[in-house]
């Protein structure tokens, strides 16, 4: 979320290095600090966005879905040592994350998941402040509401719950603009370093999932956003060439 504020507030000429200050706060306390003037803007996944705007906080200027449409967002990440010594509890979790996410993907099984993850032992919310988004219904604060969009998250169908190695290749652009990571860094061979979609693959297919929902390439390609840039996992340092803000100018 770091990345798609940074991303947010370069788009619209506001160095996030040096105009700003970037603080870094839990998400449950998202709200709290928002209301004691703590912070004047978040970038956070649901629930606290819907909950800003029921408690007449604050009001939701972009979602992420309309910065990057049908972008990445939760990953799984396991450590190489453990994936080596328990390859069979590796492909165990792999495949009940899928039957998990294939359960959320149903639109049927949304008013049960949010009444589920709304619980004092998850996020401890009022089921109010999760099922319209879930849904893609938004309520957006400032008088501007919208219904039935597809900016809802996406746990299965389009191959989203496939790590693309393209999609790694963004995050580690971003970092380098940022100055997070050297501007020499290799970004294929990192991602092809830690990106292990073939375990994905095993997992799937012993899943049973149909091969037209397996990717059939580890790119989706060339990527969009909604100022008008465009990222090719293939040249990224043609992408980084073109961002006028950035740290490793």
């Amino acid at each position: 979320h770091d990345l798609w504020l940074r991303y947010w507030l370069a788009a619209g000429g506001i160095d996030p290095n040096k105009d700003v200050s970037t603080i870094v706060v839990p998400p449950p306390q998202m709200v709290a600090n928002m209301k004691v003037g703590n912070m004047d803007v978040f970038c956070v996944g649901e629930p606290w966005n819907e909950q800003l705007v029921h408690q007449g906080v604050g009001f939701t200027a972009a979602t992420t879905g309309e910065l990057w449409k049908g972008h990445p967002e939760k990953a799984l990440g396991l450590r190489a040592a453990f994936i080596d010594k328990n390859p069979n509890a590796t492909k165990a979790i792999l495949m009940a994350v899928m039957e998990a996410q294939q359960w959320c993907e149903a639109m049927e099984n949304k008013d049960e998941m949010a009444a589920i993850i709304g619980k004092r032992q998850w996020m401890n919310v009022p089921t109010a402040d999760i099922i319209g988004r879930l849904k893609g219904d938004i309520n957006y604060g400032n008088d501007r509401v919208a219904t039935g969009t597809d900016l809802y998250m996406k746990f299965w169908k389009g191959g989203v719950s496939y790590p693309f190695k393209s999609h790694d290749s963004w995050f580690l652009a971003e970092n380098i603009r940022w100055g997070k990571f050297a501007a020499t860094t290799d970004i294929k061979a990192l991602v092809d370093q830690v990106n292990r979609e073939d375990l994905w693959r095993e997992a799937a297919k012993d899943l049973g999932v149909a091969a037209a929902d397996i990717p059939a390439s580890p790119s989706r390609g060339v990527e969009t956003f909604f100022d008008g840039k465009i990222f090719d996992p293939a040249n990224p340092s043609a992408y980084l060439d073109s961002l006028k803000i950035k740290a490793s100018a």
